[in-house]
Parts: C-alpha cells; structure tokens; sequence
C-alpha cells in the first residue's frame, strides 16, 4: 500500500515543484540519497536512520537544497499511512520504489527505522559549536577523518572538483578518501555514482543561487533566485545538466558516454565548471558531467567505468548491493530488519554464527568462576592481593568491560557478542594490555563446558559473577552469544574511555555513542573504579581507588569528593594508546593528600563537571541508589548487542541460572517490538 501511494505521487506533478521530465522518481532517489549519505565509519554517525535530514543542521546543508520540497510531496503518504510509518522508513522505501519504477535494480529493504524527536544527533556532523570543539575542520574543502566529509554541509566531495578546482585527478583522490570514510570500496564507488546519475539532473539555471536556508527562512525557505525559482529557473547544486538521454529509465548509459566522448570544463549558466562533451547528436542534447563524475576515468575507478560500461549485469549487481548498504549501514545487524523484503545478512552487516542448540549449564559455569575468583593462579598472572587472599574479580569485570563498551548506539555495532576482544585489532589495543591474561585464566572453565559455552557468555558472566561477589545486586544473565573467528568485525571500533582526561565534552559525547545515559555511565565508572587496582604494567598507572577493593559499594564517590587531590607522577612504559604504541613516562595521575589512595585524570571529571559531579554526589550519599544504578546500567550495557528487531531484545526474558538453559526461542516482533499498528503499516509498506 505504502509502495502504491509512492508510485502514483511520482506522476502527480504539483505547481508547487513540478517535476523534471514529469517524474519525481530522482527527487525521490536523491532524497533518501542524501538522508543516507552522511554515514561515517569513524563513529557509525549519519544515515537514515532517525530520519534528522528533516531537522538542522542536516536540513539546512548546501547539498540538501530543496529537498525540503521532497518531503512536502511524501508528507500526505505520511499523514495517511500515521504513526506504524516513520519518515527514515518512508524516505528509503521512496527511494527504492523509484529507482525500481524507473527500471533499476534492488536487492531488498529493511524496515524499522526509529524516527528522531530532533536533530541533536546530527550537531557532531556539523556544522555546529559541537561538531567545531569535537571533530574540528581547519579549513572548509580540506576536513579530515573522523569528518566524513571534505566539506561539512556535504555529503561527500565538492562536485566542481577540490576547492571548486576542475581537477579530475585530484577529485579522484578526493573521492576514494571520502568514500572510504563511508566504508565504500571502489567498485561500490563506482557503482553508486554513475548508478545514482542514470537519473534525473542537477539545477543551476543561473548565478544568483537558491535563497536562505531553513535555517535563515525557515517559512519560505531555498526559494530560488532565478526567475520563478522552479521548474526550468530551479537553483539547487549551481550545475545544469542531465547524465543521460534517458533520465528517467535506467541504464549503464552515464558509463557508455563518459569512455565514448572527450569531456571539456567549461562553466555553466549556474558559475560552476562542468563538463562537456566534444560531439553533438540527440544522445547529447543537455548532457554533461560533474568534475567528480569526470573523475571516474581516473585511476582505480577506469576499470570499474569499464566494466560497468561493457556488461549491464554487474553493473545491477554492484549498483543494487552497494545501493543496500548505503540505505542499511546504520540498521545494524540483519536482526534488527523488520519485514519479509530485507535480504539475508551482508557482509557490511558483519553476521553472527548461529548460536548452539544447546547452551552451557550456566549455573555450574557461575559456580566455576566463582571458585576461580580467590584461587591464585601464578602460572598464568599473578592475583591481586588484598588482606592476603587472592582476587582476580576485578580482572573479569575490567574484561567485561572492555569487551561490551565497544558497542556503539549510531549503526549497533561492537559489543561483546562475537568476543571479538579476543582477536586483532582489539587484542593489541592499549588500553587492553594485559587482558589476554584474563582470557587465559578462563581457558579451563571454557575447556570445561565445550562448545554450549561461547567466549563472549563466558567474558560477560564472569564479569558479572566478580560484581555479585563483590557486594553487587543480583543480576539478569542472557546466554546465547557467540564468538566470530576472527577481528575483521571491529574495524572502525575504538576503545571509548582512556584513562587520561580528555575533556567533558568528549566524554559525554562518548557516552552518548555507547547509548547510556551521564548517570548510568557514572555509575559504571563509580563500580568498576571501586573493584581492584590501578597496574603499571596494564594502564601505566599505579594504586587503588578504595580502602576495600574487594568490595562493591559507593566507597569510590566519597573518596573522589571527599579527599583533596596533588598531582603524582609515574614512571610507565606501559601501552595506553588504541594501537598499542608506548606511552613515555611520567604519567600523571592524582593521589590523596596524606592517603595510599589514586585517581585517574578521567576520575576527576566526575568530581569538576557540574553535570556529573551532581550524580556523584547522589551516589556518595546513598549506597542503595548507587548499587540499584549500577545493576541496571551494568546489565544494559552487557546486554546492549542483543537484538530482536529494530528496538527490542532476545534478553527481554531472564534465564534461569540454575537450569541447563535453552536458547531463547525466536519471537515475533508483535509480541517483542513493534505495536500492532507498526506491524501492519510495515507489512503494507513491503508488500507489492
């Protein structure tokens, strides 16, 4: 139903924007373009998902002009179709149902995205104070990683070439950087560019440009400032041209006429340098190219331009998949798609092995780790001492820890599910130094308990077992994770929290990426900070937060406010850094005046920043808030890469510990997720 009333409003053309060629499919297409475009791998930001292009900053970028007008012609099927339709879910499905009406290839659709209530999400892509302070750009057309793009209000390149330089050489090199910021290779590069031109045109009828922003006239905004400012006197990217004879029917034709024809910069009646060829004839008539279309003779992409020229076929191939990715890279895993069109797992998708039929008696693995707890196993590391018992507890929670903060709300990815932690690059981490020794000493239990045990339960309940032992509330365990064979799966994952300071603004920010909340991640810190001691040999810093490291309670919020702080220098030439390089010494941490008691600089900021020093001061003063915050946000976190569809969680129903424990059965996501209402919008949206 959702995919018919798209349909008939691609041919419904309105006085208000008419449509090119009486067509609004490569509106539609550039439209869920654009709202998918601004992924980046470096922190899974951007895309579709949420749905904030109709919100600023992203609403008001230059590369967005006039897709304002886009969604005022989807707003009716919005309206209509009500809540069980989010716009992310609607702009991508528009944009599939065009390139298909158009005769274009698609692999399938994943449904489920969550609107967002703003455009709070999208300030670190900028351009904003957030995005300046977190992620600066020294100079606009030359912006670096962890920026997606070269120029913020972009999506990717600057079309005219680098700074506005018809360059097609340089713009070639622009390109694959950018791209591969967005996790795109060549041939998906290829493919996206010459795939997403075999439709529609760009606007540039003159100079003089589009007019404000929504964000400067919000009520009459990119009015346009050639003539009637729509139709033929339509201002949106400054070029004027169409790719191909056929803009409105799909066709490897952008790849046949760029190798066919010699192309020449001239500029175009919107100021900018564009491309024309050297032949006339009816093919030709209004056809020209962008500096970074022209680009793609250049190169590495050549051979991709020719093959996509030459054979049709890969061209649907790679067009329809790197298509897919590019609408789906912030959905997550596969299990997280709703609806009988989304394909399998892809690549991009890092898929899971299935989980075993039968899983570990996680009752007698609990009982294995605890016996294992305050048993000094020197072979393997040295435990900790406190009091002349061993304890190696604060070692698995630290593991834990360390596995599951990977996990990034953006795009769900990371996490300890997979126990990736295990393999390169996350095992040769820094900051991980010294937790293949923590792996070690699990060796035996995992022997034990065989192939029903994944690695990744086994880390998350020892953890959680050292933090019940310790003193903490009892906790939900959710078996069922599986291990991955080996680390391609982190890339672009980071180890959030070091600890040295890096400032409140990062860190909140950091927070914010894992999903939690300043409270949950305080209580966090406040729990793993009380358990154990800080190791020279590990994190290059050295002492213990606490008079009682074995214990688990708000010990750790009345020392960091109540002591006075001096600065104390450690010698260390123990990694710290993500990849592992050496840090040299002196470190600087802090120690209580008088005390044997230490703080990381990253504690302090619990005690300085008015926002959680607030929280730490509930904590300090009210144990049972404290270990009550801590459970809740400690079995989140660990269970935060458990998905059941787009919002719900095979955890959702606690297992029994005492019990040989099944794995939870698949589930509906009527029962699970999504509203009956959702449901059936959902269906309607990908049936035919």
């Amino acid at each position: 139903a959702v995919r018919k009333d798209i349909q008939a409003a691609m041919t419904d053309s309105q006085d208000f924007w008419p449509a090119d060629f009486g067509n609004y499919g490569p509106l539609f297409v550039r439209l869920a373009w654009h709202c998918s475009g601004s992924y980046r791998m470096s922190d899974g930001r951007g895309c579709c998902d949420g749905a904030r292009i109709r919100f600023d900053p992203e609403r008001s970028w230059e590369d967005n002009t006039n897709l304002d007008k886009a969604r005022r012609l989807l707003a009716p099927i919005k309206a209509k179709h009500g809540a069980g339709l989010s716009w992310g879910d609607l702009i991508v499905l528009a944009g599939n149902t065009a390139i298909e009406s158009m005769g274009g290839p698609i692999l399938g659709f994943c449904a489920g995205r969550i609107d967002a209530e703003d455009g709070s999400e999208s300030l670190p892509l900028g351009p904003t104070a957030e995005q300046q302070e977190l992620f600066p750009c020294d100079a606009q057309g030359a912006c670096e990683a962890p920026l997606g793009t070269t120029t913020v209000g972009l999506i990717y390149v600057n079309p005219e070439g680098p700074l506005g330089t018809p360059s097609p050489v340089d713009s070639a090199m622009e390109i694959r950087e950018v791209f591969a910021r967005m996790g795109m290779n060549d041939s998906e590069t290829v493919a996206l560019i010459g795939g997403g031109h075999a439709f529609g045109k760009a606007h540039g009828a003159c100079p003089e440009g589009a007019g404000p922003s929504p964000r400067d006239d919000p009520a009459n905004p990119w009015p346009g400032k050639c003539g009637s400012g729509k139709g033929a006197d339509t201002f949106t990217s400054g070029f004027e041209l169409q790719w191909t004879p056929t803009p409105t029917a799909w066709s490897n034709a952008f790849f046949r006429q760029l190798l066919r024809y010699n192309w020449t910069a001239s500029k175009g009646p919107g100021g900018h340098y564009q491309w024309f060829p050297d032949d006339t004839g009816p093919e030709l008539e209004n056809v020209s190219m962008l500096t970074s279309d022209r680009a793609l003779k250049e190169g590495p992409y050549l051979q991709w331009v020719q093959k996509y020229a030459e054979d049709l076929e890969a061209l649907n191939h790679a067009f329809s998949h790197a298509w897919y990715k590019l609408t789906t890279h912030d959905m997550g895993p596969s299990t997280r798609c709703f609806g009988k069109d989304a394909p399998p797992a892809q690549p991009f998708q890092f898929p899971l092995p299935a989980a075993p039929a039968r899983l570990a008696n996680f009752a007698q693995v609990r009982r294995d780790i605890l016996d294992l707890l305050g048993t000094s196993k020197d072979e393997v590391v040295k435990a900790d001492v406190f009091e002349g018992e061993p304890y190696y507890g604060a070692f698995f929670v630290r593991l834990a820890w360390h596995c599951s903060s990977t996990f990034r709300a953006s795009d769900w990815r990371g996490g300890c599910n997979g126990a990736r932690i295990r393999h390169s690059p996350e095992s040769e981490w820094g900051f991980n130094a010294g937790l293949s020794d923590a792996l070690q000493l699990l060796v035996p239990i995992k022997e034990k308990h065989g192939d029903g045990l994944s690695w990744a339960d086994l880390i998350v309940l020892a953890g959680t077992v050292a933090v019940e032992e310790a003193g903490g509330r009892s906790m939900r365990f959710c078996g069922g994770r599986v291990d991955v064979e080996d680390g391609s799966s982190s890339e672009g994952l980071k180890f959030k929290f070091p600890p040295n300071n890096i400032g409140a603004a990062r860190l909140k920010d950091n927070i914010r990426l894992l999903g939690m909340t300043l409270r949950e991640f305080t209580a966090l810190t406040g729990g793993g900070h009380a358990l154990g001691k800080m190791h020279v040999e590990r994190s290059g810093f050295t002492g213990q937060w606490t008079t009682d490291p074995r214990h688990l309670d708000n010990e750790y919020f009345q020392v960091l406010l109540g002591e006075d702080w001096e600065t104390f220098n450690v010698t260390s030439g123990a990694p710290t850094g993500a990849a592992g390089e050496k840090e040299q010494a002196p470190l600087q941490q802090f120690k209580a005046k008088g005390k044997g008691l230490f703080m990381l600089p990253a504690d302090l900021l619990f005690r300085t920043d008015p926002e959680l020093a607030a929280i730490s001061e509930e904590y300090a003063a009210d144990n049972d808030l404290f270990l009550d915050d801590f459970a809740a946000a400690w079995t989140r976190l660990m269970e935060a890469d458990r998905f059941s569809g787009p919002a719900g969680s095979v955890c959702e129903k606690s297992e029994d510990l005492e019990k040989d424990v099944e794995p939870v059965p698949p589930t509906s996501l009527a029962e699970r997720v999504v509203p009956a209402v959702v449901m059936t919008v959902l269906a309607m949206a990908t049936s035919a």
